[in-house]
C-alpha cells in the first residue's frame, strides 16, 4: 500500500471483507414506509449503529489489527479519537488479546470515555487547546513499539470502512433495488471514502454525497475549492464525532474523484434525524451518525422516484443527552 494517491479497489475490498466476515456484523437495511411514502422515493437505512461496537468504526478498527504481525501486536495499538474509533479499536484489541492507548480529548462523551476503558483499554485524555494528540502518540508509540492507527487517513482503515459500502449496494441488490444516490456522515472522510470505493465497486452509477455539520464542513469547502482547505468552526456542535475541519491527506483525492458532493445540517437539522430514528425505526442514533437523515428530512437532496441509502453510522451517546433530544421540542 502506497503513502500516495491510494483507494480500496476490488481486491482489498473483497479479502477486507472475506478477513473481518467472522467478527462483524452485516448489519440489515430497514424501511419506514411513512418515510417512503412523504418522500416519494425508497429510503433504505443500513444501520451501523448495531454493528459491534456500536459503530462502523469497527470495520477499519477490525480490518487494521488482524494484519498485524506477532511482533506488531506485541508492541500494541495507539490511536486517537473523539470516541468511536477508540470504541472501535480497544473493542477489537480486547478480542486480540493486544494492548492499546487510546488518547481522548477532556471533552468527549462520558460513555465514551468510559467505554473505551472498560474494554480494558488505558485512556489518556488529552486538553485540545494545549496538546497535539499527534505528538503524543508519536511519543508513545517511540517509546513503546506499539502500532499508529489513525482515525480515517489510513489505507488499512479505509479499506475497512470500504466494506460496508459494497455490502450495502449487494443488499439493495436483493432486494431487487440499486441505489440511485447514497449518503454517508464525514469528518476526515475515512467513512465516506471507503465506502464510496465499496459502492462504486458493485455499482459504478451510485452517486455517493457526504454529510457534515455546519460550519464543520471542510471536505465540502474543499471539493469546492479543489484542494483541502479548513472549515471554520466556528460555532460549536452537537456532533461530536465530526468535528475534524481538514479532510484527510489519503482520504481528499479518493472523495474528488467517488463523490457526487457533500451536504452539511445543522444542529437543530439532526435533533430532528434523531427523534425520527428513535420513533419511526425505533433506534438509538448519536448526532453525527444521524447526518444522513437529516439531510434528507431536511430537503438538501431531491430524491424524488429514486432509492436512496442511508447509513446511521453509530449510536454512542450520552444517555442525558439522547433523552434531551429526543424530548426537546422543535
Amino acid at each position: 500500500m502506497t503513502s500516495e494517491y491510494f483507494e480500496p479497489d476490488t481486491k482489498l475490498i473483497a479479502e477486507a471483507r472475506q478477513r473481518i466476515a467472522d467478527r462483524a456484523v452485516r448489519t440489515a437495511l430497514l424501511e419506514s414506509p411513512k418515510l417512503n411514502s412523504s418522500l416519494g422515493a425508497r429510503i433504505l437505512f443500513k444501520p451501523e449503529n448495531l454493528q459491534r461496537a456500536g459503530s462502523f468504526k469497527f470495520r477499519g478498527a477490525l480490518n487494521r489489527a488482524l494484519q498485524l504481525t506477532p511482533a506488531q501486536r506485541a508492541g500494541g495499538l495507539v490511536a486517537w479519537s473523539s470516541g468511536n474509533h477508540g470504541l472501535a479499536l480497544s473493542y477489537v484489541a480486547r478480542e486480540l488479546g493486544i494492548k492499546a492507548t487510546i488518547l481522548m480529548p477532556q471533552e468527549a462523551p462520558k460513555t465514551k470515555i468510559e467505554g473505551v476503558r472498560a474494554n480494558g483499554a488505558t485512556v489518556r485524555l488529552y486538553d485540545k487547546t494545549r496538546e497535539v494528540r499527534e505528538e503524543i502518540g508519536a511519543q508513545i508509540a517511540a517509546e513503546t513499539g506499539a502500532v499508529i492507527v489513525p482515525p480515517y487517513d489510513d489505507p488499512y482503515v479505509m479499506t475497512g470502512q470500504s466494506t460496508v459500502g459494497a455490502e450495502f449496494a449487494e443488499q439493495a441488490a436483493e432486494w431487487g433495488l440499486s441505489l440511485d444516490a447514497a449518503l454517508f456522515s464525514c469528518s476526515g472522510a475515512g467513512l465516506v471514502s471507503g465506502a464510496a470505493c465499496g459502492i462504486h465497486s458493485v455499482n459504478p452509477d451510485t452517486a455517493v454525497y457526504s454529510v457534515e455539520p455546519a460550519h464543520y464542513d471542510g471536505l465540502a469547502r474543499s471539493l469546492q475549492a479543489g484542494a483541502p482547505v479548513k472549515a471554520p468552526a466556528d460555532v460549536a456542535s452537537i456532533c461530536d464525532a465530526l468535528l475534524v475541519v481538514t479532510p484527510g491527506k489519503l482520504t481528499f483525492p479518493v472523495c474528488q474523484r467517488h463523490l457526487a458532493g457533500s451536504l452539511s445540517v445543522t444542529d437543530a437539522e439532526l435533533k430532528e434525524a434523531i427523534r425520527f430514528a428513535y420513533r419511526e425505526l425505533k433506534l438509538v442514533v448519536e448526532p453525527g451518525g444521524a447526518a444522513p437523515l437529516a439531510a434528507i428530512l431536511a430537503g438538501k437532496l431531491d430524491v424524488a422516484g429514486k432509492t436512496v441509502g442511508l447509513l446511521l453510522s453509530g449510536g454512542n451517546v450520552d444517555a442525558e443527552k439522547f433523552a434531551q433530544y429526543i424530548t426537546e421540542t422543535p
